[in-house]
């Protein structure tokens, strides 16, 4: 067993069932790519920010880390400690390609503001090389889609963005500030 940290909600059951026979038996039914997946990059799980909406897609869960397991007790620790009985989760995994996938989707809306000036990006020192098989992936992402325009920022440990309405500090993310000329008083 490894020692979740204080700051973990750990988690016994889903709707009375065991929590670590669950996830097992998730494992068994998903493709051997998602499996594979989970042995590589590790469990994540995701909380509903929103529960009244009436369906979940991207951009509506927190994603924190599995952090610790109790194999006798079936019970698993998550980084959260917001989780409460009843909430909405799902579990996640960390791929290159959904990864791109939402990063260009973000960029994409970027481009209905009208051009950029320049950026700051904030990258999780666990995207790069740990992520994608090719360096200054998220780098090459934003000048694709912005174009050529300066761009500074650093890896870190935690990067804030928002979930629904509000702001979190995140993990293998990247949050990107851009900065635009005033728009004319319309």
């Amino acid at each position: 067993m490894s020692s979740p940290r204080a700051s973990a909600t750990s988690c016994r059951s889903w709707g009375g069932r065991n929590a670590l026979a669950v996830i097992q038996e998730m494992l068994r039914e998903v493709p051997e790519r998602d499996t594979q997946m989970v042995q590589s990059n590790g469990l994540l799980v995701g909380r509903v920010i929103n529960e009244y909406k009436g369906h979940f897609g991207r951009g509506d869960f927190l994603i924190r880390g599995v952090v610790g397991v109790d194999q006798e007790a079936g019970y698993i620790a998550i980084g959260d400690p917001q989780i409460r009985v009843g909430q909405t989760i799902q579990f996640h995994v960390r791929d290159q390609r959904t990864a791109e996938e939402d990063f260009q989707l973000l960029l994409e809306a970027q481009k209905l503001h009208g051009d950029a000036g320049g950026a700051l990006l904030f990258s999780c020192n666990g995207r790069g090389t740990r992520l994608f098989d090719h360096p200054d992936a998220d780098a090459t992402m934003i000048h694709h889609a912005l174009g050529d325009l300066p761009l500074a920022g650093f890896f870190a440990a935690g990067e804030i963005g928002p979930v629904g309405k509000e702001n979190f500090v995140h993990g293998h993310t990247a949050s990107l500030v851009v900065f635009r000329a005033d728009e004319p008083n319309r």
